[in-house]
């Protein structure tokens, strides 16, 4: 006869545990004003990275975006964060970048992107 083991909640809370610790890491909000973009930013992660842009729209002073880690970018994050630059440019505030030369540059001038973007060195 087959001996049946029962979870206990230390071990359900074990589990839970780890898979927190395997879920990918959100996009790490700085200084006040500053959000540094995850390694990878796909359809994936598009509900953390549109909750931590969220955070940041009202913001009064100029809000830096530092894309330096990323490696991966997908057109669902893009659009997210063209959006996010032309909602803060409607309020009247303005959004600087840091890093996106690597990946996020390339990535949007291939889709016609890298304006409303307001990418350095871009026209709008």
């Amino acid at each position: 006869m087959k001996s049946r083991t029962r979870s206990t909640p230390a071990r359900k809370a074990g589990r839970g545990r780890t898979a927190r610790a395997a879920s990918p890491p959100r996009a790490r909000a700085g200084k006040s004003g500053e959000l540094t973009l995850n390694a990878d930013c796909t359809l994936a992660q598009a509900a953390r990275l549109k909750t931590s842009l969220g955070g940041l729209l009202a913001e009064p002073q100029t809000v830096t975006l530092d894309a330096g880690a990323v490696q991966r970018i997908d057109t669902a994050a893009l659009q997210l964060l063209a959006a996010f630059v032309r909602d803060r440019r409607l309020l009247g505030h303005c959004t600087q970048w840091r890093g996106a030369q690597q990946t996020l540059a390339p990535a949007a001038r291939l889709l016609g992107m890298e304006g409303v973007l307001e990418l350095p060195g871009e026209s709008r």
